[in-house]
């Protein structure tokens, strides 16, 4: 469910991590609050990434109603989460599939 993000148009990721005890009222009001964001906008996704970064939580609202979406992956695993600042970023359907994926969001080339 998460790769697949049907009718999904917008995906932001909260940089840095997240106290993932929050459930969708705490996630809602940090994008509120502290980004001036509308949780509720039609079409998009928030992501969320503990401090041992291998849990992610989506919080996305449909009509009618709040889907929060839970993955953890297997001991060992970890996702590759910006850690710089805390920072609502928009992010591609390509670097959230190179995310998912296991790589970074920020590829560099280095030049010799």
């Amino acid at each position: 469910m998460l790769r697949e993000l049907t009718g999904i148009k917008r995906i932001v990721i909260r940089t840095g991590k997240t106290d993932l005890r929050r459930g969708i009222t705490g996630l809602a009001s940090v994008i509120a609050a502290e980004y001036h964001m509308n949780p509720m906008e039609k079409g998009t996704i928030y992501l969320f990434c503990g401090g041992r970064r291998d849990r992610i939580k989506g919080l996305l609202y449909e009509e009618g109603g709040w889907v929060l979406i839970y993955v953890r992956l297997s001991k060992g695993s970890a996702f590759q989460w910006p850690r710089d600042d805390q920072e609502a970023r928009d992010i591609t359907r390509e670097q959230y599939e190179r995310l998912l994926d296991g790589f970074t969001l920020d590829g560099t080339i280095n030049k010799r």
